[in-house]
């Protein structure tokens, strides 16, 4: 394909098509199409597992009934593990939730911390919701070291990519009783049948699934839409994919 001039994703990571671009070949990735349905799922997963949703479920489906107190997501602390477009869309949708939101971003500006502040707030937060890319930086960023850090009770939420949490350190701090998850993303994908996550305690886990809504087709097609017509005129693209990100 020597006429080849730009490949426009429809995810917002590309580290799966980066290594297949030649040089010269604009990528642009799909920032924006899946900030709604992920920051949504983000909230669901959040709710559900916070209040237990997964536990009435099982009793549904056994006919009991269940009663019981259980951690609130109002007077939380949320801590946001990357700050881009769909972390932004997580405040927005945390706005009436009565939390107390913290921001951590690869690059630290006003109202963001860096990453490098990250071993001072995990101990204050009661959600960690991870939202960053994958990327060499960002690769393993939950170990073990991490998860110790997490207070006791903590929900960690990936939405991210699976190979951002160290799968093994996950499950060991699961099975401590120390913490629990919510990961709509895991390390491998799909999760085999027989891997050990699938029977962790305090785990809820979805298939992939935050930007598989209805959301999705009209953002996607809007943005394809506008890169065409600025390709045609001419003009920058947006969501270009220089270097890290």
């Amino acid at each position: 394909m020597t006429s080849l001039r730009v490949v426009q994703t429809q995810t917002a990571g590309v580290e799966h098509v980066r290594p297949f671009v030649p040089d010269g070949v604009t990528l642009c990735n799909g920032r924006g199409i899946h900030d709604a349905s992920t920051a949504e799922l983000a909230v669901t997963l959040m709710l559900a597992s916070l209040r237990g949703v997964p536990g009435y479920v099982r009793a549904q489906d056994a006919h009991t009934w269940v009663h019981g107190t259980r951690p609130a997501l109002a007077d939380s602390t949320v801590l946001i593990v990357g700050y881009g477009a769909i972390g932004q869309a997580l405040e927005r949708r945390l706005d009436g939730f009565e939390v107390d939101v913290v921001r951590v971003a690869r690059t630290e500006r006003e109202g963001v911390h860096g990453f490098d502040a990250l071993p001072r707030l995990l101990p204050e937060a009661d959600v960690v919701v991870l939202i960053v890319p994958l990327t060499d930086g960002t690769r393993g960023l939950v170990d073990a070291a991490f998860l110790d850090r997490m207070k006791d009770g903590a929900l960690l939420v990936n939405v991210a990519r699976g190979a951002v949490v160290d799968t093994d350190a996950l499950v060991d701090a699961l099975r401590s009783g120390r913490v629990s998850a919510a990961l709509d993303v895991t390390d491998p994908e799909p999760l085999p049948e027989d891997h050990p996550l699938w029977d962790c305690p305090n785990l809820l886990i979805s298939p992939h699934v935050g930007g598989a809504s209805t959301a999705m087709e009209p953002r996607s097609y809007a943005l394809v839409r506008a890169q065409l017509a600025r390709f045609a005129a001419g003009e920058p693209l947006e969501n270009v994919m220089d270097g890290d990100y």
